[in-house]
């Protein structure tokens, strides 16, 4: 096993001894000792590796659009150490024998720690409610049915009951669709001027009220996907409030563009739940700062780029988002005085840890060193070329960012990134 040393890095964290695959010693002056490795992190600031529990890694089905090795060296790109990939594939990761092939090939072929969520219901159909005892017996963490909300009542019920049962959180992908009802956008004033067909938000906030009413009645953790409603941030909030192990994410996108910032009706803006109106996006910024919101998570959809070409109407849902998550928040929450760098740090890294029981990414002597080195200082557009992802379907190209991770240690594997003895 090897030693590595990453020296002069930003405080506090300046001097940093990896020795195998934990955190050796940590300290702010200069650490004295015979090392295989010395990494000089000048300029750079090392944080703990970065969480996402919402990816879509696409494999099995969808190949085209994305691989768990394409999706996971994408994810080292950006910073992150562990992801937790999505059950819409094809076919759906609704059984243990479909689950144990994914994570077999996530063992094999993925750059950084891949956890993966099966389905809540057979087929993602939310009819019939699956075995999660075999679930629980492979160490995952949750279900879920994300891209689709389980709309009836007494199937809810029943996957509460049965995953509090056995522990395990529920994410829930929140839209009742007879309210969706097949809109592509907002319903709202963008949406109407466009002569667009909109999605309202009770579509979400109607599903989440539902959800939490069923939660009292059955115990458990409920956990709500990509929040894009200040409705929806009220619930929550008043549900925490009375006790209950309620918890929520949301995206970057949702945090920093709402429907207006649309530009004609491009297709990479196209995203579910859709970008909502201004008061919304300035609500769930409140709400992640003041720790309504508990965690940021990308909901990263690769589509390929022929399926993004087509109208606003006909194209999928979907961005990608792991590559560009950390320098978009860095450069327009943390830089422009809206939340703190610290903030930023528990909501990427340390809150997923702590939601999901997730041990990974601490900076602490005898972590198991998961780590992202991030240039706080370095500056650069947002471009396709510079992509691992297979899809290129971001509504950030050609933002001009800062904070863009350098280096990735997954368990003291460099995974991404030039180290320099």
């Amino acid at each position: 096993m090897s030693r590595i040393y990453l020296k002069n890095a930003t405080a506090p964290h300046s001097f940093l001894v990896i020795d195998g695959r934990k955190i050796e010693q940590i300290s702010q002056t200069p650490i004295e000792g015979s090392f295989d490795k010395e990494v000089d992190l000048k300029g750079k600031t090392i944080f703990p590796g970065l969480i996402d529990m919402q990816v879509h890694l696409r494999e099995p089905g969808f190949e085209y659009k994305e691989t768990i090795e394409s999706g996971s060296m994408a994810a080292a790109r950006g910073g992150f150490t562990t992801i937790a990939c999505m059950p819409n594939t094809s076919p759906a990761i609704d059984s243990k024998e479909v689950l144990m092939s994914v994570m077999a090939k996530a063992e094999t072929s993925a750059k950084i720690e891949v956890l993966v969520i099966p389905a809540m219901t057979k087929d993602l159909k939310g009819k019939e409610v699956v075995d999660y005892k075999a679930f629980k017996d492979l160490g995952v963490v949750g279900v879920t049915d994300d891209g689709k909300g389980v709309q009836d009542d007494e199937v809810m019920k029943k996957v509460f009951q049965n995953a509090a049962e056995l522990g395990l959180s529920v994410l829930q992908h929140c839209e009742f669709d007879h309210i969706s009802n097949g809109g592509s956008i907002h319903e709202g004033e963008y949406s109407k001027t466009h002569g667009v067909k909109g999605i309202p938000s009770d579509s979400e906030w109607k599903m989440v009220e539902r959800d939490i009413e069923l939660l009292k009645q059955t115990g458990g953790h409920y956990h709500v996907l990509h929040v894009s409603c200040e409705k929806t941030l009220e619930l929550v909030r008043d549900a925490k409030s009375q006790g209950l192990n309620v918890t929520a994410e949301v995206t970057p996108h949702h945090l920093l563009l709402c429907d207006e910032d649309i530009p004609n009706l491009d297709p990479n803006f196209k995203m579910n739940p859709p970008l909502r109106s201004s008061k919304d996006r300035e609500a769930l910024i409140n709400g992640l700062v003041d720790g309504t919101i508990d965690m940021v998570s990308t909901d990263h959809a690769p589509h390929a780029v022929h399926e993004k070409e087509k109208s606003l109407e006909e194209a999928p849902f979907g961005v990608v988002g792991l590559e560009t998550a950390f320098p978009l928040l860095y450069t327009h929450l943390v830089k422009t005085g809206k939340m703190s760098l610290e903030r930023l740090t528990e909501v990427m890294s340390y809150a997923p840890q702590d939601v999901f029981k997730i041990n990974r990414g601490r900076l602490e002597v005898g972590a198991l060193a998961d780590i992202a080195v991030i240039d706080l200082e370095s500056e650069k557009e947002v471009s396709v070329e510079d992509f691992e992802s297979k899809s290129q379907n971001s509504p950030f190209i050609n933002w001009k960012l800062q904070g863009w991770p350098v280096m990735t240690i997954k368990a003291g594997e460099v995974v991404y990134g030039q180290s320099h003895e």
